[in-house]
Parts: structure tokens; C-alpha cells; sequence
């Protein structure tokens, strides 16, 4: 029994070494493990460091270049409108100071004032104004409260550079102008030039809210309710088409 219990003991021994060994063996590969997964979780945060710096310079690049295309687009209005100008300008006639005999000599009286001139067309009058300078002029006289100089620099804008991709802003704000100015039936005759020359305007959910509701400004719901039901069905999404809806409801509700 002794010689039994001696080599038992022996076994437990050389079991405990064993245990030992397992555990440093385990122990290392749990640092390993840790290292690993620290490694790892670093290249991720590196890969992740990397990929948000090219998104955020590919967000720049797109910036840059969208403003660039605004600039070139502007640009390019520009241009256009300015040849449109000159064009006008040399085609202007100009009358001559005085009148002339069957043999071609002057017959104005010495001393007398020129003649008159022929007037210029309506774009002359912009020469050396580009589009997009023209268009702010009128604007700042809308924001300023200034209704017949907005309208006046609106329809000029629109008579010299009736093309551009802002003439149904000028259009629209030329509404806006007398409706600042209380003329509400030129206002709604306005409005409605929108609807009808700029077919594919991204104005048009506004045009129909402001048709509405200079309609009841003049006491007439029943077109005020055709043009919120319109802007309702087609545009109900847009803030305009909230703003429809419940001017809608109120003449509903007054109606019954």
C-alpha cells in the first residue's frame, strides 16, 4: 500500500506539473490573443482613420467641384447674355442729328438742338451688366421694400436675358413685388405666368400657393380652392403643398 500511495502521490505530482505548464501555455496564448486582437482592433481604427479622410476629400473634391459647375453655369449665362447684348446694340439704329435734302446735305438750322434719337431696345440699357448682377440689383430692391424698382429690374431681366436659368425666379419675384405693393390682380397675373411659361420650374409648388392665396385676397375662393387643390394633389410633399392644404381646409371650413 505504500509503494501504491508513493507512486499516486508521484502521479499528482507530475499531474500538477502538467497543470502548471498548461496554464503558462494558456496564459501565453491569451497574451497572444490579446496582442492580436489589439493589433487588429488598431488596423481597423488606421483603416477606419483612412477611409474617413477620403470620404471627407472626396466630399471637398465634390464641393469644389459643384461650385465650379455653378461658376461655369453662371459663367456661361453670362457670356450668353452678353452676346445677346452687343447683338441687340449693333443692331440699335441711331437717327441722325438732322434730316437731309435730295443731294445728301444737312438741312438742320445752325445752332439748333440734335434731334432725337431712336430708343434703344430694352436690353441696351444693361450693356455691361451681366446677368447675375442684373438679377441682384432687382432682388436687393425687393428685399429693400422697393416694389416698382424690383419689378422694373425683374422684367428687364427677363426682356435681356429671357433664357436663363433664373427666369422663373424673376418671374416669380416680380409677383412677389406686387404683392408687396398690394396690386394683387397684376400679382396673381404674375403668379400665373409662372405656371404657364415655366412649365418645368421648381417654383411652380410656390406659383400655385401664391395664386391661391392672392385669389382670396380678391374675394375669389372659388379659384383660390382650385389652385391649393392642384398644388395639394401634385406638390403635397413640399412645404407649399402644406400651406395649400390648410388654406384648403379653412375654406372648407368657412364654406360650410
Amino acid at each position: 500500500m505504500m509503494a501504491d500511495i508513493r507512486m499516486l502521490q508521484e502521479q499528482n505530482q507530475r499531474l500538477q506539473l502538467a497543470l502548471t505548464s498548461l496554464n503558462e501555455t494558456l496564459k501565453a496564448l491569451n497574451t497572444k490573443l490579446d496582442d492580436q486582437g489589439a493589433a487588429t482592433r488598431k488596423a481597423f481604427a488606421d483603416q477606419k482613420l483612412l477611409i474617413d479622410g477620403a470620404t471627407g476629400d472626396l466630399r471637398v473634391l465634390r464641393e469644389k467641384l459643384d461650385e465650379t459647375n455653378v461658376r461655369l453655369t453662371s459663367l456661361s449665362q453670362d457670356v450668353d447674355g452678353l452676346r445677346d447684348i452687343v447683338h441687340q446694340a449693333s443692331q440699335t439704329p441711331t437717327a441722325a442729328p438732322g434730316t437731309t435734302d435730295a443731294t445728301g446735305q444737312s438741312t438742320a438750322t445752325p445752332g439748333a438742338a440734335p434731334g432725337p434719337t431712336t430708343a434703344p431696345p430694352s436690353g441696351a440699357a444693361a450693356i455691361g451688366t451681366t446677368p447675375r448682377r442684373l438679377y441682384e440689383t432687382a432682388y436687393a430692391d425687393y428685399t429693400a421694400g422697393q416694389w416698382s424698382l424690383a419689378v422694373q429690374g425683374f422684367e428687364t431681366y427677363l426682356k435681356t436675358f429671357p433664357k436663363s436659368d433664373l427666369a422663373d425666379d424673376a418671374q416669380y419675384y416680380i409677383g412677389e413685388a406686387l404683392t408687396g405693393d398690394s396690386k394683387f390682380r397684376e400679382a396673381v397675373a404674375a403668379y400665373e405666368r409662372v405656371i404657364s411659361d415655366y412649365p418645368q420650374s421648381d417654383i411652380l409648388p410656390e406659383a400655385y400657393y401664391k395664386v391661391g392665396s392672392t385669389y382670396e385676397r380678391l374675394g375669389q375662393p372659388d379659384k383660390a380652392r382650385a389652385s391649393y387643390e392642384y398644388a395639394v394633389k401634385h406638390y403635397g410633399e413640399t412645404q407649399a403643398g402644406t400651406l395649400s392644404k390648410q388654406r384648403l381646409d379653412g375654406l372648407n371650413r368657412r364654406a360650410r
